[in-house]
């Protein structure tokens, strides 16, 4: 039972844009809002990476420091979705993107498949 799923990954060129989505079922968040919702990103060979977190209540938001300024993390609480709008894309920003979700109240942790990222010319 699919239980995170990340949408929006393709090719894009240098110095475009691309907006990744990550819906979460009632099954697992009975309600999202007590959820942490964030967006890591793994490249063959190398540990995946922390690129950006936003809070259970929505008010705080982390980035790595190489996206700051370029990446931006939000949520819908009513879609039960958490999105990353990604501009000026770098093709180090290459990689497969993952959705992480961690319920605040039982800690419970979920990972989404996976949406791959390709920034190339």
């Amino acid at each position: 039972q699919v239980q995170v799923v990340e949408s929006g990954g393709g090719l894009v060129q240098p110095g475009g844009s691309l907006r990744l989505s990550c819906k979460t079922s009632r099954f697992i968040l009975s309600t999202f809002s007590i959820a942490a919702m964030s967006w890591y990103r793994q490249v063959p060979g190398k540990e995946r990476e922390l690129v950006a977190r936003i809070s259970n209540g929505g008010r705080s938001t982390n980035y790595a420091d190489s996206v700051k300024g370029r990446f931006t993390i939000s949520r819908d609480v009513s879609k039960r979705t958490v999105y990353v709008q990604m501009n000026s894309l770098k093709p180090d920003d290459t990689a497969v993107y993952y959705c992480n979700a961690v319920d605040m109240i039982t800690l419970n942790e979920y990972w989404g498949q996976g949406t791959q990222v390709t920034v190339s010319s």
